[in-house]
């Protein structure tokens, strides 16, 4: 009989045993789920996306900032026509299963990636075709996606153009002050820099974190400060709002996490593309440098 008692309180201490272990185990877990980084509850498989910030090969003298004559390249002669074929090698390294330009709708993308196959369109300096429509063509896509947008000021200015021109008076990007100095001098070495630097070389520069950093903050600096918040507002509605626009584009045109996205743009859009692109949960930034 005593045996048999000291066999259950054996048993007994043992199931004791375990009912505290499970407890304990229990009381780990949210410590264990507190070790999550933010990162580990959204997908790791995500859309690919790579901006390939440009200046405008055909120089159409739209930017505040204008290249002199003697620094411009023409890139249908050499050395500068070899090192476009360069780039575009080099950038037929990220595999892309899209690609986008700046380019509105109207301007028939496809239309011309077609007619480009056919022999036409070799001859033009700009960009879109130099690069995207090329890429597009070398590459045997279809299909070629233009995802450029106006921004809302362009649609609440028939509202009331009398307040909109008010808001954005002497908002010309050309003020003033140290900063604006700074960024003309930069802008205007780096204007000469294209014509004495391998075009590869150049884009990588270009396309770095820091250069990018540092063109974002020109749109910070000078007219951004007109008024109490009439650069800021100006800026959000006309700038900031557009590139907005133009991420949600890419959006629309992302239909899997397995979408490798070539974004061909004006650097200017590409810093600000840049912030969102990182910022999403939905997109990997691939940085320009890093192909293989």
């Amino acid at each position: 009989m005593k045996k048999r008692l000291l066999r259950l309180n054996k048993l007994a201490f043992l199931v004791l045993l375990a009912v505290f272990s499970g407890c304990r185990e229990e009381a780990v877990s949210p410590a264990e789920s507190q070790e999550k980084s933010v990162e580990d509850y959204f997908p790791r498989d995500r859309a690919e996306v790579l901006v390939v910030g440009s200046f405008h090969f055909d120089y159409p003298g739209l930017d505040a900032m204008q290249t002199q004559e003697d620094d411009k390249i023409d890139v249908l002669k050499e050395p500068k026509k070899s090192e476009v074929t360069e780039l575009v090698e080099y950038l037929k390294k990220f595999r892309p299963t899209k690609i986008a330009i700046e380019a509105f709708p109207a301007w028939g993308t496809t239309q011309k990636l077609k007619e480009y196959k056919n022999g036409k369109h070799r001859d033009k300096r700009d960009e879109r075709y130099q690069l995207g429509v090329r890429l597009a063509a070398e590459l045997g896509m279809d299909t070629l996606y233009a995802i450029d947008a106006d921004g809302l000021l362009n649609e609440l200015y028939p509202m009331d153009s009398t307040y909109f021109d008010a808001l954005g008076k002497a908002y010309d990007f050309r003020s003033e002050g140290l900063y604006d100095s700074l960024y003309t001098k930069w802008y205007e070495d780096d204007s000469r820099k294209v014509s004495q630097t391998r075009l590869i070389d150049y884009f990588s520069e270009m396309n770095s974190r820091m250069s990018h950093n540092y063109d974002y903050g020109f749109y910070l600096t000078g007219d951004f400060k007109l008024g109490e918040y009439r650069g800021a507002d100006m800026l959000a509605l006309y700038w900031y709002n557009r590139n907005l626009r133009i991420f949600r584009n890419i959006q629309r045109i992302t239909t899997s996490p397995q979408d490798r996205i070539m974004v061909i743009f004006g650097n200017g859009h590409a810093a600000i593309l840049r912030q969102l692109l990182e910022m999403s949960p939905e997109y990997h930034f691939i940085e320009f440098d890093s192909l293989q």
